[in-house]
C-alpha cells in the first residue's frame, strides 16, 4: 500500500471518528473556513457538482453504482478541487461536511443542494421536496448559496408543489443575500413511466421563463441549464446569469464542444459539472478537470 493510500485511509478513519465523537466540529470547521467572493466582471466559474447520490442517482454511463463508494467519491472530489481553475463545489450536506472536515473547501465557493426528495425513478420524482439544506442552514454554515432542481411536468399535479417550494427557497435566500441557483427542466413521462427532460431549445426556453420568475425577487437568482442546440436563442430568453450543467453525456468530446460554444455567450458565467469530470471514460479525473478549466479560462480571456 502506498504512502498516499495510507494517508487517505487515515484521513477517512479520522473523519468517521470525528463524526462519531465530535459532531460539533462540523459547525466549527464551517465557521473557520476561508471564503472567497463571487466572480467579478468578465470572470467565469468552474464548479464541481456532487449532489447526485442524495437523489439515488449513483450511475455513470454503464456503471450503475459508480458513485456508491464514498471514499472513492471523496478522493475524486479532493483531486478535482485541488486542480488550478476550479472555483468551488455544489453538494448535499453530507458531502460538504465531509469535505469541510477534510479541509478541502478552503478558499472555495460552496453551494448547498436543497431539494433531493424527487428520487430518481420514483413515482413521486416530480414532487421534489426540500430534504437537504434550507436557506437558514446555508447562511449558518457560511455557504455561498443554494441550488434547487425545478422539473416542470404539466401533466403531473405535483409540479405545483415543487414550484411553490422553489419560489419560497429563492425568496429566503434572497433575503439573506445568498445566491439561488435554479436548475429548471420541462419534463414528461415516457411510455414506460420514466421521467425525461425535454432538451429541445423551445422546452429549455419555456423552463427558463418559469424559473426566472420564482420568488419575490430575482436579484440573487442564477440559472443552471444544459448546453443545447440554438444556445443563442435560449440565452436570449433571460437576463439572469447562467451556468452550464454537465449531466452524464454519452460523448464527452461532444459535451466539451458544446460547452465551448456556449461559454462564448455573454450571459453564460461558467460550468457546473460533476459526473463527466469525476468519472471520465479513462478515469483520469485530473485531465478531465483541467480540460474543463481550460475552456473556462479561454472564455475569461
Amino acid at each position: 500500500m502506498s504512502d498516499t493510500t495510507l494517508s487517505r485511509s487515515a484521513d477517512y478513519e479520522r473523519l468517521t471518528r470525528i463524526r462519531a465523537t465530535q459532531p460539533e466540529e462540523i459547525a466549527a470547521s464551517a465557521a473557520r473556513r476561508q471564503r472567497r467572493g463571487l466572480p467579478g466582471e468578465g470572470e467565469r466559474l468552474l464548479i464541481i457538482a456532487a449532489d447526485h447520490a442524495a437523489r439515488g442517482a449513483l450511475g455513470v454511463r454503464d456503471r450503475p453504482l459508480a458513485m456508491a463508494g464514498r471514499a472513492d467519491l471523496l478522493d475524486r472530489l479532493r483531486l478535482a478541487l485541488s486542480r488550478p481553475g476550479v472555483d468551488g463545489i455544489l453538494a448535499s450536506p453530507d458531502i460538504l461536511e465531509d469535505l469541510l472536515l477534510l479541509g478541502a473547501l478552503e478558499g472555495k465557493l460552496a453551494f448547498g443542494s436543497m431539494n433531493r426528495g424527487g428520487l430518481q425513478g420514483s413515482v413521486f420524482e416530480v414532487d421534489d421536496r426540500f430534504t437537504g439544506f434550507d436557506a437558514a442552514s446555508i447562511d449558518a454554515m457560511r455557504l455561498d448559496g443554494g441550488k434547487m432542481l425545478c422539473r416542470i411536468d404539466p401533466s403531473d399535479h405535483a409540479t405545483v408543489s415543487t414550484l411553490e417550494s422553489c419560489a419560497h427557497a429563492v425568496t429566503e435566500l434572497a433575503r439573506r443575500r445568498l445566491l439561488a441557483m435554479v436548475e429548471p427542466f420541462w419534463s414528461l413521462r415516457s411510455e414506460s413511466g420514466a421521467l425525461r427532460n425535454d432538451l429541445s431549445p423551445d422546452a429549455v426556453i419555456r423552463a427558463i421563463s418559469v424559473a426566472q420568475a420564482l420568488g419575490v425577487t430575482s436579484a440573487y437568482t442564477w440559472l443552471k441549464i444544459p448546453a443545447v442546440a440554438e444556445m443563442e436563442r435560449v440565452m436570449a430568453a433571460t437576463t439572469l446569469p447562467a451556468l452550464l450543467l454537465g449531466g452524464d453525456p454519452p460523448d464527452i468530446d461532444a459535451a466539451y464542444a458544446g460547452w465551448h460554444r456556449a461559454l462564448s455567450l455573454p450571459g453564460v458565467r461558467g460550468l457546473v459539472v460533476g459526473r463527466a469530470l469525476l468519472y471520465p471514460p479513462d478515469d483520469d479525473v485530473a485531465t478531465a478537470v483541467d480540460g474543463a478549466a481550460a475552456l473556462v479560462r479561454e472564455a475569461r480571456a
